[in-house]
């Protein structure tokens, strides 16, 4: 798992540390060395801007953004590709699942918006490993929702840079960017490099102190 430094409650995961969203023991490890608990929340993700406050364990439902303000409901999203966003708060912490159909609606603006109306300071925002503008080839349909992120392959072709995008969003938030592009990256699955199933997660939760 990769901990963006000055986070209490944020990592990101790699290939290697297994299906977290299927794999019980796979999360189990992975939850004794976060120190977190076993049981998480997550999302039928359907690229799109609604965002949820996890009430309890399992399957909260159809959406892309996913609150927490327990220490006892750990929340995830699954990623190969898309933009997973972390936001720690006061007394909350958020995931969000972004693609560029997510990004262009809103999901990240709508996770904010959600945590401010419950009252929670989002003091900062960690952006995991996504596929980058070097690698994220797109068709005008797509470059022309971001019309300031446009950027070219390192083949020559029309590119946008999601994970960019989403950070201007993020205007007066403390924000970690991870570097890391999944579709170059050994270690991480990338659907547009392999076509791959499996997916690697994010998790936020609450410390217990």
């Amino acid at each position: 798992m990769i901990r963006p430094p000055g986070f209490a409650g944020a990592a990101f995961g790699t290939a290697a540390d297994g299906d977290l969203r299927r794999d019980h023991e796979a999360r189990q490890r992975i939850a004794a060395d976060l120190g977190i608990a076993t049981d998480w929340a997550y999302l039928n993700q359907v690229h799109g801007a609604s965002v949820l406050a996890a009430e309890r364990s399992g399957n909260a439902g159809d959406g892309d953004g996913l609150v927490t303000h327990t220490s006892d409901i750990p929340v995830m999203v699954a990623t190969a590709d898309c933009v997973p966003v972390i936001l720690e708060g006061t007394d909350a912490a958020a995931v969000v699942h972004a693609g560029w159909r997510g990004a262009a609606a809103g999901v990240l603006e709508a996770a904010l918006a959600v945590l401010d109306a419950a009252g929670v300071d989002v003091q900062r925002a960690a952006i995991g490993p996504a596929i980058g503008p070097c690698c994220y080839e797109v068709g005008v349909e797509v470059a022309e929702q971001f019309p300031e992120f446009v950027a070219k392959t390192t083949w020559g072709t029309t590119s946008v840079d999601i994970p960019g995008f989403l950070a201007g969003r993020l205007e007066g938030i403390e924000v970690w960017r991870s570097e890391e592009c999944t579709f170059t990256s050994v270690r991480m699955n990338s659907w547009r490099r392999d076509r791959t199933e499996h997916r690697q997660v994010a998790v936020a939760w609450l410390p217990n102190n």
